[in-house]
């Protein structure tokens, strides 16, 4: 389960260096299925083991507020496609200055909220300002604060000023949800722009959604959606079995797999995913400073065991934050591979040839205990004493991601991309290296994707071989459905689940 990542997403599965720009379409491409006909009355059910904390993605709402919302309740100028493109969404178009640093973007005509008000610039000026904000838990706070200015000459017209160039800056629009600037209680209502409306959210229970009659584009294939949540993965399987859910967003059991797989009831989708397990060290923390304990550590656990453990003949191993799905990837699985002696030495080299003790928060949550487990296990082989101290989502996000009150912590990371936060020595997880930071810099201001690409390599590199990290594994993405299903997505792309072009059989 991965509950608590809003601020550590903001990511697509395949996405491109070279953004490719094109009209609003349908990107669901799960299934197909014959005989019968289409519903278009239907209510789809999603199986889900996310419910969102809250409803407001600025304010720590959690992978389920995005899973549920994002694409469906709310858009932004752009949106990342399931197979990791951008497109034009509630911008008609955008023009860039001369200089790179000014942006100008049409809004779509004849826009309206689910409220009945109709969308403006002030809107966009004001959700933008929103992400921003010192209260804003955003994923993508950081990258979009190179804004500078945002002007609205009129109210289809919005100009964006920034501090220097980003050549990433349509891309993370992706991510900025565009919400009524006179919505209140965001945290448990809603007023977007998408084609669906929230209809009942049941804490502890389900959400569910209506089709919006005034939405701007086409109309959702469906006239409901509703999202049932579940506290584990045997419980959302059974429900899948007895049809109580038509698909399971995310399936967490491979060990279920083959019912479902031998079923001609049944499709199992293997996707692409951006979602790397991480144990990551606090860089700033005794005796994680060091670099050589870094890389003992990350070489005295054996990531391919624990990845066959937890999901058998699925997921990758990556070597580093970047998944192959990224531009700048490279397979780095042999830097601080798995080799107790050399970790051994370098604890010796360390000063540490007794080894030492440190305590790892770690999610009270799948499969985050059952890897500290591991990890306890394999460390021990080498002298280090794990102890482990299990935490709520809420806990580990203030604990750790806010006050840094840290040694060693697990957690997923959601987002594609998400290498440059290395170079962001306030980062929670601390890493400072002077090189690194100017490298992602560099590579921001880059004037082409082929600049950027050659840069974001180098840091991939030396935050591998620093071990700034240990990435343990790659989720795979695995999407099971009613045979009676099509449209739906299947690469887990930031946890979205873009519900509108989901089709049922009758």
């Amino acid at each position: 389960m991965r509950t608590n990542k809003t601020f550590l997403y903001g990511t697509a599965t395949a996405a491109t260096l070279a953004l490719t720009l094109t009209a609003c379409g349908g990107s669901g491409s799960g299934g197909s299925a014959s005989g019968g006909t289409w519903d278009k009355n239907a209510t789809v059910n999603i199986g889900s083991l996310y419910e969102p904390q809250n409803l407001d993605n600025t304010a720590g709402g959690g992978q389920g507020v995005t899973e549920a919302l994002n694409g469906n309740v709310y858009e932004g100028l752009f949106r990342l496609t399931d197979g990791g493109k951008v497109e034009k969404l509630l911008a008609e178009d955008h023009k860039v200055g001369d200089d790179g640093l000014t942006y100008t973007f049409t809004l779509r005509d004849g826009v309206k909220f689910h409220s009945g008000k109709q969308l403006t610039s002030q809107d966009v000026k004001y959700s933008l300002e929103k992400v921003i904000a010192d209260d804003s838990q955003s994923a993508r706070k950081s990258n979009l604060q190179v804004i500078k200015d945002i002007a609205t000459p009129d109210a289809r017209t919005v100009e964006v000023t920034l501090s220097k160039k980003s050549i990433s800056f349509v891309y993370n629009l992706s991510y900025v949800w565009i919400v009524n600037s006179q919505a209140k209680n965001l945290k448990t209502t809603e007023d977007g722009t998408g084609p669906y409306t929230l209809a009942k959210w049941t804490r502890g229970s389900a959400l569910s959604l209506d089709r919006f009659p005034g939405y701007w584009g086409d109309a959702a294939s469906n006239k409901r959606v509703v999202f049932h949540y579940y506290k584990d993965a045997t419980a959302l399987n059974n429900a899948l079995l007895t049809n109580a859910v038509d698909v399971v967003t995310s399936e967490q059991s491979p060990d279920a797999l083959d019912q479902f797989k031998n079923n001609p009831n049944y499709k199992v989708t293997d996707g692409n995913s951006t979602t790397k397990l991480l144990l990551a060290f606090n860089d700033k923390a005794k005796p994680f400073t060091d670099v050589k304990v870094r890389q003992a550590v990350s070489a005295a656990i054996d990531d391919k065991k624990l990845l066959q453990s937890v999901w058998g003949d699925y997921g990758k191993l990556i070597g580093s934050m970047v998944p192959p799905t990224d531009p700048w990837y490279e397979d780095l699985t042999e830097v601080n591979a798995y080799d107790p002696a050399r970790a051994e030495k370098l604890l010796a080299e360390a000063g540490y040839a007794k080894g030492f003790s440190f305590t790892l928060d770690t999610p009270n949550y799948d499969p985050h205990p059952t890897a500290a487990t591991f990890i306890k296990s394999q460390l021990a082989k080498v002298g280090i004493d794990v102890k482990i101290n299990t935490i709520t989502p809420d806990e580990w996000y203030t604990k750790v991601y806010k006050n840094h009150d840290f040694t060693a912590t697990l957690q997923e990371h959601v987002n594609d991309r998400d290498l440059v936060w290395y170079g962001n020595p306030d980062f929670y997880w601390g890493y400072d290296d002077k090189q690194v930071t100017k490298w992602v810099q560099q590579a921001e201001e880059a004037s082409t994707t082929a600049e950027q690409t050659e840069l974001l390599k180098k840091v991939n590199r030396k935050t591998a071989e620093d071990a700034a990290s240990d990435w343990l594994y790659l989720y795979p993405q695995i999407v099971v459905a009613s045979s009676k299903l099509s449209g739906y997505p299947v690469n887990g792309l930031n946890s979205q689940f873009h519900a509108y072009d989901i089709k049922k059989k009758g």
